[in-house]
């Protein structure tokens, strides 16, 4: 998250969510300035002449370094004398030495670095306005978001709106978190480089932050434990109830299509308890979360917690934006929004895109978990040597086999397998593309947190059966602008975010449940027909 456009600190390998920082634009100004002021700092203990400013091609910084070691025995007087471990020489104008101080060897000198297009925050680690230090008395250090010790004033202009917003949704406990950022800190980004951010409200940007703070102070993101109790008790009790059904039953035509809906409907629940420990909105120590993930996701679904959280993160943090969000980039088999256009005028015809809302019953919602997720997650995990995911996937697979080889064979349990998957697809793409694919689709637009949430979201009308058929991903605006809010908060806190849309004339939608099934294949054909058009005339 810090790195993206309206960030000044900039941090290497960052897994909080997959944004790149695209650091080939890094810019030299401030570091050739200070390579050059008369207060730049220089190591060595007598060291009176210039620094040498060395620029390392491969990342494009510049960096101070003490000159090479003086040959052996002519140590006296050399410029390039062995420095003082942990001690800063500043030089002074007349060219003269001042005092050494102190300074803790291990800290990493902070470099200037700017990615493309990025404006830079005002104040240090997301501080206040003014440039580096400004806001804050001498000795503190201000730290974005970060509620414990010394704080910094904090303007609430665009400029950091973005990554404000965006890095205290996906974190509660930010004290935790910046644990994590001090070794990761490579640089800032420079103060004149132009800001790729389009217009932003910062009216709507306050009002959203004190949206925020009454939903914190309400304790809408405290979760109740017996609610995900029985939420995972039911879940294993369908698995149970499948086998037994079988096993009672035999293996005849009904009950095995009455196990498989039951054990396809366990496997949709069980997508929606992962997703929300995911999120971490269940228990208030992350770790209790991510390894419940593991479990329900590996041992009851027979996927990688880190695959999904990887791909699942891209999606949050840039919904409906190509080659951000994967979810969206389907392209060349499916077009959406603005896609449709490109792939007209550059006359790409791969498929039938004018009749895309046919075949996307075909090979849409059947084969999503059981050809495309299969392949992705098991090539995640490979790659990224995520063995214990790996472990626990296998751990599916040896008890779903063990459990019905039985009674079907190993043909039989394939197939069983095999239905399973197919029906529990159809239930992940009609459930999670409805709030999204009618919506607003195309590349980066530079918004506020708000703004493209809202701009790539929509709701499903509430009602018992919706909200636990769901997974309450009925209340996509709700779960998108605090994604760690657990679910069964968000009625309580939908009154609250429809006032604010109507305040700032923004779009609060919120359509029937099948509307916004046939909504999906309404946008299918719209696309393809933009395509058409585009193909034909442009």
């Amino acid at each position: 998250m810090l790195g993206t456009p309206g960030s000044r600190a900039l941090y290497s390998h960052l897994e909080v969510v997959s944004l790149p920082l695209r650091a080939q634009n890094l810019t030299l100004q401030r570091a050739q300035r200070e390579a050059h002021s008369s207060q730049t700092l220089v190591q060595g203990p007598t060291r009176t002449g210039p620094p040498r400013a060395r620029r390392t091609p491969a990342a494009g910084f510049t960096s101070l370094r003490p000159r090479p070691p003086c040959p052996a025995g002519q140590e006296q007087g050399c410029a390039g004398a062995p420095p003082q471990a942990g001690v800063w020489w500043p030089r002074s104008p007349a060219g003269g030495a001042r005092p050494p101080r102190r300074r803790p060897p291990s800290r990493p000198r902070r470099l200037t670095a700017q990615p493309m297009g990025a404006e830079p925050l005002r104040g240090d680690w997301g501080g206040g306005g003014g440039g580096r230090g400004a806001g804050r008395r001498r000795g503190e250090r201000c730290q974005l978001g970060y509620k414990g010790g010394k704080s910094c004033p904090r303007t609430a202009g665009p400029a950091h709106a973005l990554l404000q917003d965006a890095f205290h949704a996906f974190h509660q406990d930010l004290s935790f978190v910046r644990k994590f950022l001090q070794p990761l800190l490579i640089g800032e980004l420079a103060p004149e480089e132009p800001s790729q951010d389009g217009p932003q409200n910062t009216q709507l940007i306050e009002d959203f932050r004190a949206l925020r703070q009454a939903v914190e102070d309400m304790k809408l993101f405290e979760a109740k434990p017996a609610f995900f109790g029985l939420l995972l008790g039911h879940i294993l009790a369908m698995e149970v109830l499948a086998w037994l059904m079988i096993y009672m039953l035999g293996p005849g035509w009904v009950p095995s299509t009455l196990a498989a809906l039951i054990l396809a409907i366990s496997q949709a629940q069980s997508w929606c308890l992962q997703h929300d420990l995911g999120h971490t909105s269940i228990f208030r120590n992350s770790r209790w979360n991510h390894l419940a993930q593991q479990f329900v996701m590996g041992q009851l679904k027979g996927f990688s917690a880190h695959w999904w959280n990887f791909r699942h993160f891209q999606h949050h943090a840039k919904p409906n934006i190509f080659h951000k969000d994967p979810d969206v980039t389907v392209a060349p088999v499916f077009l959406l929004g603005e896609s449709s256009v490109e792939y007209g005028k550059k006359k790409r015809r791969y498929l039938p895109y004018n009749h895309q809302h046919l075949y996307f019953f075909l090979i849409g919602p059947p084969l999503l978990t059981l050809v495309n997720f299969e392949v992705e997650n098991l090539a995640y995990m490979l790659v990224c040597m995520q063995w214990m995911d790996l472990l626990w996937a296998a751990s599916f697979y040896a008890r779903f086999l063990l459990s019905y080889i039985p009674f079907y064979g190993i043909p039989g349990a394939l197939l069983l397998f095999v239905a399973v998957r197919v029906l529990e697809s159809h239930w992940f793409v009609w459930i999670t593309q409805m709030n999204h694919i009618p919506r607003e689709i195309g590349h980066e637009k530079h918004r506020d947190w708000a703004s493209s949430q809202l701009a790539a979201t929509c709701n499903v009308e509430p009602s018992l059966f919706i909200d636990w058929f769901s997974g309450h991903l009925n209340f996509q605006i709700e779960h998108h602008l605090f994604p760690t809010m657990p679910r069964h908060n968000y009625r309580r806190v939908a009154p609250l975010v429809k006032a604010l849309c109507a305040k700032h004339g923004l779009s609060y939608e919120v359509k029937p449940f099948l509307t916004a099934l046939v909504d999906i294949i309404r946008s299918l054909k719209k696309s393809g027909n933009v395509w058409l058009e585009a193909y034909l005339h442009q």
